[in-house]
C-alpha cells in the first residue's frame, strides 16, 4: 500500500546513495536503510557494503557511503520527498554547499527515467563522477544501464578514480 497521501504507480527500481559523516555514521545509515524499508510502497531490493570515503568541498570527516535499489510504487518526486523527510528526521541541516551531514539520500536512478525539474534530476547530475557512489551501486547492480551515457555501471565506475574509496570494515 503506497504512503498516505500518494498516489500508487507501476513498480519501478530505483537505486539510491548514502552518505554520514557526521555522528555515529553507521548507526545513522543503518537506521535511514530500515526506515526506508519500511515506508509503505517502497521494497528493498539490495544493499551495498559501507565504503569510507574522503570528503568532496570543505575540510571535513571522512564519509561513510553505500548505495540501495529498491521497488518503489512511487513516483520519483514522491520518492524524493519521503527521502527529504527522512533525511530530517536524521537531522539533517543543509547549511553549506558539500558540507559536513547527518545523513544525505540522493535519488540516482528510476528505472530508465530521464528528468530535469527544478528540484528533482535523474540521473543524478553528478553520479557518473563520483567513485563514492559508482563502487557501491556497482557492486549491487553492476548491469543497470545509466540512461544519458546509455553506459552500464561497471563501465562508467572504470572511468573514475576509485583511490579515495575504501570498504569499511567497521569499528
Amino acid at each position: 500500500m503506497p504512503a498516505a497521501g500518494y498516489s500508487k504507480a507501476k513498480p519501478r527500481r530505483s537505486a539510491l546513495a548514502l552518505g554520514s559523516n557526521m555522528g555515529d555514521s553507521q548507526t545513522i545509515l543503518e537506521a535511514a536503510i530500515e526506515t526506508i524499508a519500511q515506508t509503505p510502497g517502497i521494497l528493498l531490493e539490495a544493499r551495498s557494503n559501507w565504503y569510507q570515503t574522503k570528503a568532496v568541498g570543505p575540510p571535513q570527516p571522512d564519509y561513510l557511503n553505500g548505495c540501495v535499489t529498491l521497488q518503489v510504487e512511487i513516483t520519483a518526486q514522491q520518492l524524493l520527498e519521503i527521502l527529504l523527510g527522512i533525511e530530517q528526521q536524521f537531522g539533517r541541516v543543509r547549511q553549506e554547499r558539500w558540507g559536513p551531514r547527518t545523513l544525505d539520500l540522493d535519488l540516482l536512478l528510476y528505472d530508465d527515467l530521464i528528468m530535469d525539474t527544478p528540484n528533482l534530476q535523474i540521473p543524478h547530475p553528478r553520479m557518473c563522477d563520483r567513485a563514492f557512489v559508482l563502487i557501491p551501486l556497482a557492486e549491487i547492480a553492476p548491469d543497470w544501464m545509466e540512461p544519458v551515457s546509455g553506459c552500464v555501471i561497471k563501465e562508467l565506475l572504470k572511468q573514475v578514480d576509485c583511490s579515495d574509496v575504501h570498504l569499511w570494515m567497521g569499528n
